[in-house]
């Protein structure tokens, strides 16, 4: 029969003269923040959103008992105890398919049906890995944001970039919405004010990754010179992000703000002033080519290596391992945009991050009799479940090759974690990554 004849996008597929009979593999994302996400089962029957709850700690006790009042029934002791918070998992379901027709397929040039099992695992695979990353940055680009447009006059509402990390405050480890019962202690500018609300915009136009802008609004005016436009907004328990140079927002990024190992170095102490443990050792550093590229050009990373016996390996392969406390795990999953105000330059944000800093759910019913029927074809790969269905139409020649997940990720927070437990802490409620934006 005739090529005309075939759908037109099995038509490039079919052998016509002579042909290399497999198909050649299109180039693969380098995945890797969902391998940060510790893994745990969702229960079947509790619904799609589960609150887990983490015990904190008492405060240290450095002042001796007095005798005087060590008497009566309490020997002079006021009861304690430790304070405990909460985060959330949601869980959703996602999915994709692929249609076969098998009496087609057999006069393709290679088996359709691996390539669409190979094509949709590679989706599924990405897929996650794009959730894990998203849930990791929303939680550490939150609190830290800038003013969208300068104040007419001295007001209590500010125009943002990103209200994300303004919206809700942790009250006894959970999160409530901020208001005037729940207020946010928020840096602008030069000043602090205290924060009641932020309304997202009805179009958005954030430029962070998956940002949201909006209005925050405070219990007393902000002045005018606070509230210019660029002035950082900054929560007081906003995760750590820092930036060569100085630079104390995204916008505020010069041409030369390049990635250095002092960052680098710099993101570890933070880690460690707040006892995030490692993972296996280090901490994972999750960074595209170019960021990776930078450090090679940066004076003291050539130092460390002079005379180094590992400098060969290390400047020939053009890529580091373990070194300063750091695993370094390249990705192309890593947001890369261009800068808000200057022409021709990229922003671009690695994340050093110790264990725990992600939370992955995985629903325990996935792959259940009831769910996935023992004469059914399905098979869990890696917390991903691959289906495959029997033709259903009148000929019985189409078969759907299918994948789908059921789970979610959050990054836990760590309130109860602060300098009155552990005395090199942060007030930063996300404490378990640390987010570098330079110039690339």
């Amino acid at each position: 029969m005739g090529i005309q004849n075939f759908p037109p996008a099995l038509q490039p597929i079919i052998q016509q003269g002579f042909l290399e009979r497999e198909f050649e593999q299109a180039l693969r994302s380098r995945l890797g923040y969902r391998a940060i996400a510790d893994r745990e089962e969702i229960a079947v029957g509790i619904g799609e959103t589960l609150t887990k709850t983490r015990a904190g700690l008492k405060p240290s006790v450095t002042i001796p008992l007095a005798p005087a009042s060590n008497n009566n029934f309490d020997n002079g002791l006021t009861p304690s105890t430790w304070g405990v918070e909460q985060y959330t998992i949601t869980i959703n379901h996602y999915a994709a398919t692929t249609d076969l027709n098998m009496v087609t397929s057999r006069v393709g040039i290679a088996s359709q049906f691996l390539q669409n099992a190979y094509v949709n695992g590679e989706q599924a695979a990405r897929s996650l890995d794009e959730l894990a990353r998203n849930a990791l940055f929303n939680a550490y680009f939150g609190g830290n944001t800038r003013v969208r447009s300068t104040l007419g006059a001295a007001g209590p509402a500010v125009s943002v970039d990103d209200i994300r990390g303004f919206q809700t405050a942790f009250v006894n480890g959970v999160q409530q919405p901020v208001s005037s019962a729940n207020p946010l202690t928020v840096a602008v500018g030069a000043n602090s004010y205290t924060l009641v609300g932020a309304t997202a915009d009805a179009s958005n136009n954030s430029f962070a990754p998956n940002g949201v802008s909006g209005v925050l609004t405070f219990s007393a005016s902000v002045s005018v010179a606070d509230g210019t436009q660029g002035n950082t907004v900054t929560a007081s328990n906003a995760p750590v992000i820092l930036r060569p140079a100085g630079a104390t927002n995204t916008a505020a990024l010069t041409a030369g703000a390049t990635l250095t190992m002092s960052n680098l170095l710099d993101a570890v102490s933070r880690l460690r002033m707040n006892a995030v443990p490692e993972v296996d050792g280090v901490y994972n550093c999750y960074l595209d080519p170019v960021s990776a590229r930078q450090l090679f050009a940066d004076p003291d990373f050539k130092q460390l290596f002079q005379g180094a016996t590992s400098a060969n390996q290390v400047f020939r392969r053009g890529m580091v391992n373990q070194f300063l406390g750091l695993r370094f795990l390249p990705t192309t999953e890593a947001f890369v945009q261009t800068h808000p105000s200057l022409s021709g330059l990229m922003v671009r944000r690695p994340i050093i991050c110790g264990q725990g800093a992600l939370i992955e759910g995985d629903f325990a019913g996935m792959a259940a009799d009831d769910v996935a029927p023992k004469d059914s074809i399905v098979n869990v790969v890696d917390g991903v479940a691959m289906v495959t269905r029997e033709p259903l139409d009148r000929l019985q020649q189409i078969i759907a090759q299918s994948w789908y997940w059921i789970g979610g990720f959050c990054a836990p927070s760590d309130t109860t974690t602060n300098p009155t437990t552990i005395g090199t802490a942060t007030n930063a409620v996300f404490k378990r990554a640390v987010m570098i934006e330079h110039i690339g």
